[in-house]
């Protein structure tokens, strides 16, 4: 009897052991899967995160502005970095990124760039002077005495035809009586040969051609003509209608023949000579109209046109001279006046792409200018410039249109930002890239700092600036940054280094990125294979 309840207990454990294990081992069962479509789950939206965040384009390795929607590589063999969406470019030292705080406490404004027709003023001081075509000087072509005068002082307003002077000539009166004694002649051979008229004709014409030679007036010859006798004293007369800008006659002076007795000028258009200064002449063409202002009537403008730039340029004032063409029929602008002209330049009211002037930075060996690419950051970008008018400069090369640039607070983002390592990404680093071209380095902006990744290659020494701390190296590729070979300059970690290396020496270096922008700093220098005094 107890054994068989012995055997009964038995059985009862085993089957509860049994049990509980079915039970532990469906719950087990049902966990597992749960488990695993979490951690797949999880895995998956991992994975579609890194999806989401595709490439955009790929950015030239040297801060270039080209871009390329596919892998590439630059001329030199290195490849192109990609953007990411959503994110900022590959860490290549072209952009810097302030935080939106520090921007909006610095005040930044942005423009976007735009086709705008720039209009230039270029202004120059001139001088009115009288319109050399209008000048006239009245110089006997016979010797004689000046017996009166009509016209006696500088400045006098005479007209065409008006008398000026009389003058005596022994010459005059003889060239008179050879007219006369032909004119007699004709009349005594009116009866005779054909022959004999004509011959006395060509006298009377050669005799009269003579007198109008020497500039006797029309009028004079009709009178000794009605008169018939010769005249002791010969009027002068003016030539044109104008000023008299110059009387060295005398009455009762000699004169001899070609000397000059009044200079005439007609000042009813005049010219108005600019000095320009060489670098606006690009901007001048002839036809261009020209705004003159004088001193003597302000808020007046008198309005000309170019008709000449001049082709020589002043040595001592680096100008040249541009003419003006003016109507004076009031005779408000008078010879030797002090002018100012305005000449309006444009490019044929064509557009060209521009942004504001304060946007430029200039550095004067290159200009850059700060795109916006939001969130912060800024990417500096070296531009070409052209024309300036308005404010505004045309941009031939570095910025899209539509592309918003920093106006306002530039020079701030500067120093905020250590622009000058950003600028090293695309400026020294372009530079160096380029085989057998020295790209020069900016000093380091110390030391090297822990944890710098450094870089091993090897080269021979090309030149040494001990003074500036400074060494140039041709090196071979380096692999950790994909460069292939070049010359470039380098900065070294210790003076002594730089003294104690000479040209020609085969070394094997290392360096660093020590500005974090493209600056290099050599930490140290060992011998080549079959060098020689490296240290």
């Amino acid at each position: 009897m107890n054994r068989m309840v012995w055997l009964g207990g038995v059985a009862f454990v085993a089957a509860a052991g049994v049990a509980a294990g079915y039970w532990m081992g469906t719950r087990t069962a049902t966990r597992a899967p749960q488990a695993t479509a979490a951690q797949n789950a999880s895995t998956g939206a991992e994975a579609g995160a890194k999806q989401e965040r595709r490439i955009l384009y790929y950015r030239n390795p040297m801060g270039l502005p080209d871009t390329s929607p596919v892998p590439k590589k630059d001329s030199m063999g290195m490849d192109y970095t990609p953007v990411y969406e959503g994110g900022e470019p590959a860490s290549d030292g072209s952009t810097v990124k302030i935080s939106i705080e520090k921007v909006q406490k610095l005040g930044v404004r942005t423009e976007a760039a735009a086709p705008r027709e720039l209009v230039r003023i270029v202004t120059a001081v001139s001088t009115v002077q009288a319109d050399e075509r209008r000048l006239h000087t009245v110089a006997p072509r016979f010797e004689g005495w000046i017996e009166r005068l009509y016209v006696n002082t500088t400045g006098q307003t005479v007209r065409k035809g008006d008398a000026l002077m009389d003058v005596y000539s022994p010459e005059l009166i003889t060239a008179q009586q050879e007219y006369l004694i032909a004119l007699q002649g004709v009349q005594a051979v009116a009866s005779g040969s054909d022959d004999a008229r004509a011959g006395m004709q060509r006298m009377v014409e050669s005799s009269l051609q003579r007198l109008r030679n020497w500039n006797i007036s029309e009028s004079e010859l009709l009178q000794l003509q009605r008169e018939g006798k010769a005249r002791q004293y010969v009027t002068m007369r003016s030539p044109t209608s104008g000023v008299v800008m110059e009387k060295p006659s005398i009455q009762g002076k000699r004169f001899m023949s070609g000397e000059v007795l009044y200079q005439i000028a007609d000042l009813s258009s005049v010219w108005v000579v600019a000095d320009v200064f060489e670098q606006d002449l690009g901007m001048l063409r002839v036809g261009q109209p020209a705004a003159v202002m004088v001193d003597a009537y302000p808020g007046m403008m008198f309005n000309g046109k170019i008709t000449f730039v001049y082709p020589t340029v002043t040595p001592e004032t680096r100008t040249a001279k541009v003419r003006v063409e003016l109507d004076n029929v009031r005779a408000l602008l008078k010879p030797a006046m002090y002018a100012k002209v305005e000449f309006t330049s444009s490019r044929d009211k064509a557009k060209v792409l521009a942004v504001p002037d304060s946007a430029v930075l200039d550095s004067g060996r290159r200009q850059v200018v700060l795109v916006e690419l939001g969130a912060g950051r800024f990417e500096p970008r070296v531009v070409k410039l052209g024309m300036r008018g308005d404010g505004y400069v045309e941009v031939l090369e570095g910025v899209k249109a539509g592309e918003a640039v920093v106006v306002s607070a530039n020079f701030l983002i500067d120093a905020e930002s250590n622009l000058k390592a950003a600028l090293g990404g695309f400026g020294q680093g372009a530079q160096g890239a380029r085989p057998d071209a020295k790209a020069p380095a900016n000093p380091a902006a110390g030391a090297a700092a822990a944890g710098q990744v450094t870089h091993r290659a090897a080269g021979s020494v090309e030149a040494v600036d001990p003074a500036g701390g400074t060494v140039t190296l041709a090196h071979g590729p380096v692999a950790s940054l994909k460069w292939p070979a070049m010359t470039m300059d380098f900065r070294v970690k210790d003076p002594a280094l730089s003294r104690s290396l000479k040209p020609g020496q085969k070394i094997d270096f290392e360096f660093v990125d020590a500005g974090g922008g493209g600056e290099y700093l050599v930490v140290r220098v060992q011998p080549a294979a079959g060098g020689h005094g490296a240290h």
